[in-house]
């Protein structure tokens, strides 16, 4: 089983990401170890959304047209309002979490994010959280919504708000260190 001081994360996000989704992350799975890579649509660098209004850019590694999904241990997607919405009718990221989720690694989606697994069909059958907005969304889409800190079923890690954003961390780096998750079709 990888340790998370060996493992490769990769956090897919666009304009309008919610700050600390991304942020915290990002700082706390590299302060455990982990390699971890940020990727935008277009490989440019991206703009928050802090608080009610807009927050500061992050610089990217990348762009989803250069993952493999392949070469990464888990993805990371953070939430706010507009980002999951511009990513969940990208192909491209549709792909990759497809992929991802095919080759049973771990996925972790916060806030609205979750919307994109929606999108991706994947938690028809499963337990999951979300913002709470989107309850009714992610309960359309097959899952059991509960409103827990952070949800993981088979290597799927939810999350509801910033607020469990220490939890969501947490969860990830067991879900990572359990290894590959073997799931059948949503």
């Amino acid at each position: 089983m990888p340790r998370i001081s060996d493992s490769k994360i990769l956090i897919v996000a666009t304009h309008g990401f919610e700050q600390s989704e991304l942020e915290v992350p990002r700082d706390q799975l590299r302060d455990r170890g982990a390699s971890v890579h940020v990727v935008s649509l277009d490989g440019e660098t991206i703009k928050g959304w802090d608080g009610d209004d807009w927050g500061h850019t992050v610089p990217v590694d990348g762009g989803i047209s250069d993952v493999n999904p392949g070469d990464y241990d888990a993805l990371v997607l953070p939430g706010g309002q507009i980002n999951p919405d511009i990513l969940r009718v990208n192909d491209k990221v549709m792909t990759a979490v497809n992929a991802f989720f095919d080759q049973g690694k771990t996925i972790a989606a916060i806030c609205h994010a979750p919307w994109i697994l929606v999108e991706a069909g994947i938690l028809k059958g499963r337990q999951a959280t979300s913002y709470k907005s989107i309850a009714t969304d992610v309960k359309n889409a097959g899952a059991h919504w509960v409103d827990q800190t952070v949800v993981a079923d088979n290597g799927i890690v939810t999350s509801r708000n910033p607020g469990d954003l220490d939890a969501f961390v947490s969860k990830i780096v067991e879900e990572i260190e359990e290894g590959k998750h073997e799931r059948k079709a949503a």
